[in-house]
């Protein structure tokens, strides 16, 4: 296995107190990496580590194959990385802002600033200072200037804050052309589940400063559960109704109103039926699919998954 980036032991203590605790994560050469964990739990802090903006109190990080060190910017310039909020010359377009950086990045292909500014939809800012940019369009910004060098590893933490539904399409449908047809490698933070559902090939999870789980979206799925979820009046009413009336021994009680049902073997419409019939009032009742979230919101809380 081909490891793009891999962390080993990696820690880090701050004022006597371990923020990241021997981190071992693993992230292939081609592939998006959804990196998942609650605010606090340590992702941005890892994120700098590898970008070599803050050092690791102990352990080692493992890039293109390379230990990084104090002086590894040859490895730092094969990386492309928004940590955090990006930060501009507030005075400067968005093509002068990609200039200067091209510049100091030692890349001389003006023709792609005008490529990068199509590709994330700031073809119309000519003259405008970046000051007057609203949050999406400096978000905007950050990501082109992260991807112009055309670099074979990107760093994005939490890369689309303040962009819009329509905008947080687009830049996922970036992210994975750049990852299928310039084979970019990812590691990509969100506290959107949904959206790293759609992009990442592998997930890490990270709570508390340890990483919990590494995990292939493709077993995920594979090991997501179908389930009938009804929302009733009265559900320890209706929970008693179900083992009793209907054999249906396999189903949860969510909260007071909730249940939801992991058994096949009976269909929606029995179930209505049998409920009414026994005075409980059904507001909605549905065949839905385990989620990401559901899978991360177990792992944080220290529940047991199957995958």
């Amino acid at each position: 296995m081909t490891y793009l980036v891999q962390t080993n032991q990696l820690t880090k203590v701050y004022r006597g107190k371990e923020v990241i605790s021997a981190v071992n994560m693993h992230v292939k050469q081609g592939e998006i990496y959804g990196f998942l964990g609650p605010n606090g739990a340590g992702k941005t802090t890892i994120m700098k580590m590898i970008t070599n903006l803050i050092k690791p109190t102990s352990g080692d990080i493992e890039i293109f194959g390379k230990t990084l060190t104090n002086k590894s910017y040859e490895v730092l310039k094969r990386m492309g990385t928004i940590i955090e909020y990006p930060i501009f010359y507030e005075k400067l377009t968005a093509k002068e802002t990609l200039g200067i950086h091209c510049e100091y990045m030692g890349y001389y292909d003006k023709k792609e600033i005008d490529h990068v500014l199509d590709l994330v939809k700031l073809t119309n800012t000519d003259g405008k200072p970046v000051k007057d940019f609203s949050l999406g369009m400096k978000q905007r910004l950050g990501i082109a200037r992260a991807i112009i060098t055309k670099p074979e590893l990107l760093i994005l933490d939490e890369p689309i804050n303040g962009l819009d539904p329509a905008g947080i399409k687009d830049i996922r449908e970036l992210f994975k052309m750049l990852c299928k047809e310039y084979g970019i490698t990812i590691i990509i933070s969100s506290h959107i589940l949904g959206e790293i559902e759609q992009i990442a090939d592998t997930i890490g999870v990270i709570n508390n400063g340890q990483l919990i789980k590494e995990i292939s979206m493709d077993n995920i799925n594979q090991n997501q559960t179908d389930y009938i979820e009804i929302i009733v009046d009265n559900g320890k009413g209706a929970a008693f109704i179900l083992e009793n009336k209907l054999a249906i021994a396999n189903f949860k009680l969510i909260d007071e109103r909730c249940i939801r049902i992991y058994e096949s073997t009976v269909s929606q419409k029995v179930i209505s039926k049998t409920l009414i019939e026994h005075d409980i009032e059904i507001e909605a009742i549905s065949r839905k699919t385990s989620s990401l979230e559901e899978y991360f919101m177990k792992l944080i809380n220290g529940g047991v998954v199957s995958a």
